[in-house]
């Protein structure tokens, strides 16, 4: 799969990101140069690898899932600029 400059500036305008028109070969590249490096990794043969977190094993430190002085909504929600009906109330962001 190769990015020509259209797709670079249609994946700009995506983002939100401004991108003058000068600098969409150089974008173009850049993106082409990515989908090579992921074409690599495709190549690679992880048959009978496990799925691992990290690259030395590690078990995660467990404890008990216990409420701790829980019903406090009240008091949380006093240091909330805007509170309703129980909850945090948030400006619109999505139109």
């Amino acid at each position: 799969m190769s990015i020509d400059e259209t797709t670079a500036a249609r994946v700009a305008k995506l983002a939100r990101i401004k991108v003058e028109p000068e600098a969409l070969p150089a974008l173009a590249g850049e993106f082409n140069t990515i989908l090579g490096f992921i074409e690599q990794l495709n190549e690679v043969d992880i048959d009978g690898v496990a799925p691992m977190t990290s690259v030395t094993p590690q078990r995660l430190k467990r404890r008990a899932d216990e409420v701790r002085e829980g019903d406090q909504q009240a008091k949380i929600l006093s240091n909330a600029p805007d509170a309703r009906e129980g909850f945090f109330a948030v400006p619109k962001v999505v139109e």
